[in-house]
């Protein structure tokens, strides 16, 4: 049955908290939780470093025309199937507030980004959450029940990579959905494909775009780009459907020094697929440790790792012992699908073996 949305999206403590916490130094404090890269780009000071102009006496240019520009030659599509917004959120925020009028309704495969649910709800609009398949099926999408809700449904929410999972949702079966959502009768609900860890996998839905014509997807430089400090995001879709996300966008959300980080950044391509490159590798050799440890986690194909652990006291109760030792993961709360589960971020080699030791020094129960 249909819910109104209550999820509450709660942001990570900062280094400082936690430390204070436990009695510990905020620079031994490691994020495992935020999924970033643990090396940001070395051309950032450089580009900072630089003339700004416009100045920073002055707001910066509201059409962003670089950045855009930067972003559609990135992705390979027309500057005019571009918007932009500070980080992949508020470009999912415009996507809440043109396609979900109060009382509408939002698809929601779950396990997922918390965030979709707390948008949809923000506009008065109601989650319709459809479980996704079991962890023997990597909580993989279970299309049928998802496609059966398509009719009457506003928008659908799809990540891919999904977060927390780490699992790739196949072009195949994106294009199956998009088939399906086609064929309803009356409104056609938009779907939203949030690929911030696109980079990551070798497929993305943008060329789909073309053939349905309610389609968004959404990237951002938080991830394979290693910038989330400077929240830059942008949505790719066709001219109609960016006219509608240009009516709510806000006039100056991105400062003009992200700006010019973000567009430097997405011309210098090669450097985010090489750190995605570098995080899938060593990702894959933190995945065997963790099997020869006894902690093997689920195949993943982003820059992060979902690890059972057993049930939501067990999980918990790793998640202590931790932070204790300073070690930051992700945890899910008791009313959650993957409650008794952690999620790690991939990160240098010399932090992840920080995280190792910590993990032998705690039994496998």
């Amino acid at each position: 049955m249909p819910r109104p949305a209550s999820q509450v999206y709660t942001w990570e403590p900062s280094d400082r908290a936690i430390a204070a916490r436990y009695g510990l130094d905020p620079a031994d404090i490691l994020r495992f939780d935020t999924n970033t890269s643990p090396v940001a780009p070395d051309f950032a000071a450089e580009v900072l470093a630089g003339a700004m102009d416009p100045p920073l006496n002055e707001y910066p240019d509201s059409s962003y025309a670089e950045l855009t520009e930067a972003a559609a030659a990135y992705v390979g599509v027309d500057p005019s199937e571009i918007v932009v917004g500070a980080g992949a959120d508020e470009v999912l925020d415009m996507c809440a507030k043109a396609f979900l009028p109060a009382g509408s309704a939002a698809l929601l495969p779950t396990p997922t980004y918390a965030m979709y649910g707390v948008l949809t709800s923000q506009r008065g609009a109601t989650v319709e959450a459809v479980r996704r398949l079991g962890p023997d099926e990597r909580y993989a999408l279970d299309v049928d029940a998802l496609i059966e809700r398509l009719p009457g449904a506003a928008l659908l929410w799809l990540c891919a990579p999904n977060n927390p999972t780490g699992a790739p949702e196949p072009l195949v079966t994106i294009e199956r959905i998009l088939s399906a959502a086609a064929a309803t009768g009356g409104p056609r609900p938009v779907i939203v494909i949030d690929e911030a860890y696109a980079e990551f996998w070798h497929e993305t839905a943008v060329p789909l775009r073309v053939s349905y014509l309610d389609l968004v997807v959404i990237r951002t430089l938080s991830k394979a780009f290693a910038l989330p400090g400077i929240r830059v995001g942008y949505g790719v879709a066709v001219r109609p459907t960016i006219e509608r996300l240009e009516r709510v966008r806000p006039p100056g959300s991105i400062s003009t020094p992200s700006a010019t980080l973000a567009a430097a950044a997405l011309r210098r391509p090669d450097l985010a697929r090489e750190n995605a490159a570098g995080l899938s590798a060593e990702r894959e050799w933190l995945v065997a440790r963790l099997g020869e440890i006894g902690r093997p986690p689920f195949p993943s194909v982003t820059n992060f790792l979902l690890l059972p652990v057993g049930d939501h006291a067990a999980a918990d109760a790793l998640a202590e012992r931790l932070l204790r030792r300073g070690i930051v993961p992700r945890t899910f709360g008791s009313d959650h699908p993957l409650r008794g589960h952690l999620r790690l971020t991939v990160r240098s080699r010399a932090e992840n073996e920080r995280l190792l030791d910590a993990l032998e020094r705690e039994p496998v129960r």
